[in-house]
């Protein structure tokens, strides 16, 4: 999607034609219906009805449109989702040491105080869910939330008219934020469906410096990296659909880490967008292990001059996993700066997808912008599509992209036999190398360790 143009609005002139166009797809309807039975107030409630009506004008996407030609929601629909909260005495994941007082807890989307810590941050940061936040503090976020390009994307909608809470980061002018806010996001499977819509707002103003990590989970992912690991079978199936909106201000700095390890029969649908004003610099790690289905939309908009956009982005799937990843930056003034590399391990049956788009207008003259998708396919029955782009008009650039798609190399394997290590070592050793190149580039150590380890003991990634 292209991000610098909003979508025309509904058609409204007369009441029939309006009419015709209501619920137009049973299925979204019934979702909508889920999301929307709690209410709100004021303000919030006139944004979700908005986003609502927008939903009933609205399809779910098919293979027949191009941005959804490679992932087919048909498995989706076959399932019927409930919102359920839900009462928890006690969860397991992981505390990073680093952000072990600055963390928000959501369970099934709704927040929960009891796990949560946020007594270990500076003077000039807010980190704190949406009712938490005094009438002064939501005003401001009123002026940011759900007002990010693409807001009418049928998921994001979705997401927007369900919002009944969030979790919101807001940090001051020239306030620098040395201890990371870790964002954890943990689904909890019951007996039914459950669908659950994360909303995450991040506001960065002009001078100010800030480390995240993003994490979405469930309790038998984060258990099974521990001895005492519940058996898989008792991942249930559900549907995240998670947005955050990142407000990036003149001459500030936003490190963003992003982590996917849903369950085995999850869906997850992401949607992350970044407006960058002159001067800042944004960069996200987007680290994608789970799920049945996921989905990750990543959209940089560039508002002002001299912006600085690093994009580091790891898929490691296997089984019948389905994963795609959709990015478009938009560099619409001079002087920016754009590196992306995008990396997928893809083993079994799985399937990775890759389309990313850099848009260089006529104005955006002296960019530099570089797009790299690396693959490396584990089984014969592996399959990738990739598709990187250019848009460029400007005619004073320097842009590069390209995609490569390779297997692990035989005298590579040869070479490491002959050092005295065994196949399934050797194997699993270059598989190591390939991902560290991105994971090493997080910048919390715990979470480092975390990723490598875990990719460490995926034995199906290993064994064709």
């Amino acid at each position: 999607m292209n991000i610098q143009v909003s979508p025309s609005p509904i058609p409204n002139s007369n009441a029939v034609s309006l009419t015709s166009m209501l619920d137009r797809d049973d299925y979204l309807t019934g979702l909508l219906n889920q999301v929307t039975a709690t209410k709100t107030e004021g303000w919030l409630q006139e944004l979700r009805q908005s986003a609502a009506n927008w939903v009933r004008h609205s399809i779910l996407p098919t293979t027949r449109e191009e941005e959804w030609r490679f992932t087919d929601l048909s498995s989706l629909r076959k399932v019927q989702f409930n919102v359920e909260a839900g009462n928890f005495a006690s969860l397991e994941f992981d505390i990073l040491p680093e952000a072990a007082n600055s963390r928000l807890v959501f369970v099934n989307g709704v927040f929960a105080p009891e796990f949560s810590a946020v007594s270990d941050l500076p003077s000039g940061i807010v980190v704190s869910n949406l009712a938490g936040l005094s009438a002064v503090e939501q005003e401001g976020v009123r002026q940011y939330l759900a007002q990010a390009e693409g807001a009418q994307e049928v998921f994001t909608a979705l997401n927007t008219a369900g919002i009944t809470d969030a979790a919101v980061v807001w940090v001051k002018k020239n306030v620098v934020v040395e201890t990371p806010i870790h964002l954890v996001f943990i689904s909890v499977v019951s007996e039914t469906a459950t669908i659950s819509q994360p909303r995450c707002l991040v506001v960065a103003e002009s001078g100010s410096q800030v480390t995240l990590v993003e994490e979405y989970t469930n309790r038998l992912r984060a258990a099974s990296r521990r001895e005492d690991a519940k058996s898989a079978k008792e991942e249930g199936v559900y549907l995240t659909n998670a947005v955050t909106e990142i407000w990036v201000g003149d001459n500030a700095q936003v490190s963003h880490t992003r982590v996917e390890w849903e369950g085995a029969e999850a869906f997850h649908v992401g949607k992350t967008a970044i407006a960058q004003a002159r001067d800042s610099r944004y960069t996200c790690h987007a680290i994608t292990l789970g799920a049945k289905l996921s989905r990750h939309n990543l959209e940089i908009l560039q508002t002002g001059e001299q912006t600085q956009t690093t994009l580091n982005g790891l898929t490691i799937i296997s089984g019948k996993q389905l994963s795609d990843t959709h990015s478009a930056i938009a560099l619409n003034y001079p002087h920016g700066t754009s590196d992306q590399l995008h990396k997928c391990i893809v083993g079994d049956r799985a399937h990775a997808v890759f389309n990313g788009k850099v848009f260089v207008p006529k104005l955006a003259q002296l960019t530099n912008a570089s797009q790299l998708n690396r693959n490396l396919l584990l089984s014969s029955k592996a399959r990738v599509d990739t598709k990187p782009q250019l848009e460029i008009t400007a005619d004073n650039v320097k842009c590069a992209h390209g995609a490569t798609v390779s297997q692990l190399e035989d005298d590579e394997i040869f070479y490491l036999q002959s050092r005295g290590i065994d196949e399934n070592d050797a194997r699993k050793l270059l598989i190591n190398a390939f991902a560290a190149e991105v994971i090493n580039q997080i910048p919390i150590p715990s979470l480092r360790e975390i990723l490598l380890n875990t990719v460490n003991n995926l034995k199906s990634l290993t064994n064709e």
